[in-house]
């Protein structure tokens, strides 16, 4: 995956990535676009993938259920974009589904964008959802951006949303959801409280724009405070109930 570059995304990166005021929490924010084209170890990982699934049916597998409103289905062709697990006679369910191919673009753009601290080539199919719903996406975003950065935020929803349009056009994106379980990411290590991160990919333009937030607690704050309450402690047991030594 390559990085494109944009400058109006690095503009709304910079104002929201901060320390939230009168809170120990620090909001780390990313709106990055990316090209679907293989590169480095792109190729290797695609490889790799196809050998593990290729006795997925059709070539699909499952995805989670999608965050907004719950899911229904009208057909079991895995044409249409749904694949039925296990039989009618056991009980099988239907389930949105994702191509290898498309899959490989998700986690090659999480590795891209969290390069290289973190690695997330085993993720599986069953971590990702497919939302149907801009209007929720949108919503989810903006909500959960005000109500962590307020006002700051405000000034630049309206530049955010019509950049994105811009590099993608929206109307015409399939919309991911990304939600891990826990492992060695950066969404589920100590200190995170919440994060929200979505991909929205434009088959025609061979394009992805991630779009990601993270709230995590403060260490060097909390280390301050855990310092000042020991002090505070020690001040207290150094002395008796009269103010004495």
């Amino acid at each position: 995956m390559k990085l494109l570059e944009n400058s109006n995304f690095e503009a709304v990166n910079s104002a929201l990535s901060m320390d939230l005021e009168n809170s120990n929490t620090h909001l780390d924010f990313r709106i990055e676009s990316y090209s679907c084209k293989m590169a480095g170890n792109d190729k290797r990982l695609f490889k790799t993938l196809n050998e593990e699934n290729r006795e997925a049916p059709g070539g699909l597998q499952a995805l989670s259920p999608p965050q907004a409103y719950g899911y229904t289905y009208s057909s079991s062709n895995p044409n249409d974009g749904n694949l039925m697990i296990g039989s009618h006679e056991e009980g099988g369910t239907l389930c949105d589904t994702i191509s290898t191919k498309t899959l490989f673009y998700l986690i090659s753009t999480l590795n891209a964008s969290f390069n290289p601290d973190y690695d997330f080539s085993a993720a599986k199919s069953s971590e990702f959802s497919r939302e149907t719903s801009l209007d929720w996406v949108e919503q989810n975003i903006n909500s959960s951006l005000f109500a962590a950065a307020g006002d700051r935020f405000g000034a630049f929803k309206q530049q955010l949303w019509s950049a994105v349009d811009e590099e993608i056009c929206l109307k015409e994106c399939y919309i991911y959801s990304y939600n891990p379980d826990l492992s060695s990411d950066p969404f589920s290590e100590d200190g995170c409280i919440w994060s929200f991160n979505y991909f929205f990919y434009n088959v025609r333009l061979k394009r992805i724009v991630f779009f990601s937030c993270r709230a995590s607690r403060n260490e060097a704050q909390d280390y301050d405070d855990g310092i000042e309450t020991n002090m505070d402690t020690t001040e207290e047991l150094m002395f008796t109930t009269d103010g004495s030594p």
